[in-house]
């Protein structure tokens, strides 16, 4: 399995959609996620085995030193091999060169080893209003 790793990748919005519904265990959605990004993300890493989209995560900032990981998302069947670590670890090093001076991330509880082990973030106060 070789799998490589592109800071602003060119997927189809198609692609996207599958790996979502697959990673987060929804119907396949209909999104434009490519001018989505466009507009709102400092950048997106894509994990790829040969031509086919098996990870992703955005990277949402906001126009200055802060930095925010979004939905991140493995394949299940690429899920325990290193892979949604690496993603986050190339979304680090490219905010970085952004000069960004911090990437935040959020996440549900399950995924506290992942984020806090794996990626090396740590714990930090926050606040959430659910809207």
């Amino acid at each position: 399995m070789t799998i490589t790793y592109e800071w602003r990748g060119d997927f189809d919005n198609e692609a996207l959609d599958a790996l979502h519904a697959d990673g987060f265990g929804h119907p396949v959605g209909r999104t434009d996620g490519r001018e989505r990004l466009r507009r709102h993300s400092l950048g997106w890493v894509c994990a790829w085995e040969g031509r086919s989209l098996i990870g992703f995560v955005n990277v949402a900032w906001d126009g200055g030193a802060h930095a925010f990981v979004l939905d991140t998302v493995v394949a299940r069947h690429r899920r325990g091999n290193g892979v949604g670590a690496a993603l986050v670890t190339r979304a680090a090093e490219e905010a970085r060169a952004a000069h960004c001076s911090w990437l935040h991330v959020d996440f549900e509880e399950h995924l506290r080893g992942f984020y806090f082990d794996a990626c090396g973030f740590r714990q930090t106060a926050a606040g959430l209003i659910a809207l």
